[in-house]
């Protein structure tokens, strides 16, 4: 139900329900939230089409950027993308002019309006790494300011150099030079009222870096989930055929480990292997890679790559699904693995990041990183008892989909609300006083 008396602005730099990743995890905070409470929404101007489309209504503010910034990003795209691979690291620390530009104008626009009252909580969403000051909570002198959910730092796993290496890891010295010269980056942790973490490991990096104290900061998965992919497990066991399916959905590219899969279930025994088919939904740099390693290991009749699918029809291919594999050395968000949740599948994951906290015990396998040997021959060996153990993989279905209930859009809203309350020293909305 709407609550016409909090007013809320939410600075959503990336917001868009056209695009996959943060920008539409962004729209979902914002659709969801927008139920709930009287929203204004300040977004980059990129999202201005998509948005209207879908709220012509609605009170958004678009911040273009200048012709100068345009230029500049064409150049930092062509720098960081040699061969049509994207550096990543070094793309998000040159691209922060951009991110720079728009956190000052939102400053500029909105600074009076806080500072009168206007607005009951500020809430920055995206971007979600967690290495961007807002400038704008230089105003919240009166009001609360929230920070998050913030995710990333994850490192890769110590016996992962190989693909660190793949996927330029040894720019990652940019982040210790952005904590010390990016201004306001510092203060805007500092002081936030209250910061969103999307991970363990987030949580607590930024309790180290910032010495935050334990009621300023709370862990909040940035991931959700819509209602479109709850399925009871009862009705998606009824067979589907002879064999077993298995479901990689992703980028194929070094860190998400879809070569490790396909090896794993090269080390499956022969009959095990007759049973299982694995499908691999995705596209990227690896993908020609992986097809030649599924012919030199001659397992066409178990391997097929699906290549890209748009994410609203990745639905079928979960739901068509008995077992999900995401095998990802490094991890921040991992949506897929919700989405897999809800649809009732068991998961085997590997156990660095927040994926290794959507998995639990009783919904699937997670497997420590140690090394890629490792983590292949502990994939095998759980790929083979979920195979061969029907009672297993129903018990895990059942148990996943019910963690999934967790990670509805929905719910995740109505925490929010709660966090927001709190703030306000109000009751919640089942009329009882919030701790916060």
């Amino acid at each position: 139900m709407l609550d016409a008396n909090l007013k809320v602005l939410l600075i959503i730099e990336q917001c868009n329900p056209d695009w996959p990743s943060v920008p539409l995890v962004g729209y979902r905070y914002y659709e969801e939230m927008s139920r709930l409470a009287q929203t204004t929404l300040v977004t980059h101007a990129r999202n201005q089409a998509a948005l209207e489309k879908k709220h012509p209504d609605r009170d958004m503010t678009y911040i273009a950027e200048s012709e100068a910034m345009q230029r500049y990003y064409k150049l930092a795209a062509r720098l960081t993308t040699p061969k049509g691979k994207v550096i990543w690291p070094l793309y998000n620390a040159l691209n922060y002019p951009i991110y720079a530009e728009f956190n000052e104008l939102v400053y500029q626009g909105f600074k009076d309006r806080v500072l009168e009252g206007e607005f009951d909580i500020v809430h920055a969403i995206t971007p979600m790494m967690p290495r961007y000051p807002v400038k704008l909570m230089e105003a919240c002198q009166n009001t609360p300011f929230v920070l998050g959910p913030v995710n990333g730092g994850v490192p890769f796993p110590p016996g992962f150099d190989g693909v660190a290496r793949q996927e330029f890891a040894y720019f990652n010295f940019l982040r210790l030079v952005g904590r010390h010269v990016i201004p306001g980056y510092r203060t805007t942790y500092q002081n936030a009222d209250r910061i969103l973490a999307g991970s363990t490991y987030t949580l607590n990096l930024i309790q180290d870096l910032f010495q935050i104290e334990d009621q300023r900061i709370e862990l909040f998965y940035e991931n959700g989930i819509t209602p479109d992919f709850l399925r009871e497990p009862k009705d998606r066991l009824k067979p589907h055929s002879d064999r077993i399916h298995l479901l990689f959905v992703g980028r194929l590219v070094p860190y998400k480990g879809a070569d490790m899969l396909i090896d794993a279930i090269r080390e499956v025994n022969p009959e095990t292997r007759a049973k299982l088919h694995l499908t691999i939904v995705g596209d990227g740099s690896e993908r020609a890679g992986l097809e030649a390693k599924v012919m030199e290991f001659h397992l066409q009749d178990q391997v097929r790559f699906a290549g890209w699918v748009p994410q609203h029809q990745t639905l079928e291919y979960y739901r068509k699904a008995d077992i999900f594999c995401f095998p990802s050395v490094r991890e921040f968000g991992g949506a897929v693995v919700m989405e897999a949740m809800a649809s009732g599948l068991p998961c085997i994951v590997v156990n660095n990041g927040g994926i290794g906290e959507y998995v639990t015990e009783g919904t699937g396998f997670k497997i420590d990183p140690l090394s890629r040997a490792a983590v292949v021959q502990e994939l095998q060996h759980r790929i083979q008892q979920l195979v061969e153990d029907d009672q297993l993989r129903q018990s895990m279905s059942t148990k996943a989909f019910e963690k999934a209930r967790e990670f509805v859009w929905e719910t995740k809203a109505q925490r929010m609300m709660d966090i927001y309350d709190g703030l306000l020293g109000r009751t919640s909305r089942q009329g009882e006083p919030v701790r916060c």
